[in-house]
């Protein structure tokens, strides 16, 4: 577990055959990768209590401030193998830092890293609320008719969701 300015973060990795790899077996090869990943965990300060496969783990966010404070996110996050090339896959998140291709120059680049991912989380848990560029046009109509209902329901959404 860590923590950076709100947002409580847990990584959970599985990778039998990482944990199991030495430096001298010679049939054993590091990718690009789990290079970066190994490095990025350790900028990161992450808890990695169950090493198996670096690049699948959970990613439970707990926000400690904002609409979302007290809840519980947990993301199934996967590391593609053109990883830098190519942003984590981290569930339905809309996130500019995880758009490939983005349209406004802000998305996914061979520079950012998994702290830019985590950065952004906390960013959108705790004071990033887009309702001009949504991941569900239902929910920003709900918004804009009635705030208040919205508000109620997100609440009821994230006390049955995210495990408070």
């Amino acid at each position: 577990m860590d923590c950076i300015d709100g947002l409580t973060y847990y990584i959970c990795t599985w990778d039998e055959e990482l944990a199991s790899a030495t430096a001298t077996d010679s049939a054993w090869q590091v990718s690009v990768r789990d290079r970066l990943l190994v490095k990025e965990a350790a900028e990161l300060e992450a808890n990695l209590p169950c090493m198996y496969k670096l690049h699948c783990f959970q990613l439970t966010v707990t926000p400690e401030k904002g609409y979302c404070q007290g809840g519980k996110f947990q993301l199934e996050t996967e590391v593609p193998n053109a990883y830098n090339m190519v942003p984590p896959k981290t569930g339905e998140i809309c996130l500019s830092v995880l758009r490939e291709h983005p349209v406004d120059g802000t998305g996914w680049a061979p520079t950012r890293t998994l702290n830019h991912v985590v950065w952004g989380l906390n960013s959108l848990f705790i004071d990033l609320l887009n309702f001009d560029d949504p991941l569900n046009i239902e929910v920003v109509e709900h918004h804009l008719w009635d705030k208040e209902d919205f508000w109620n329901k997100a609440e009821d959404y994230m006390k049955c969701h995210a495990r408070w």
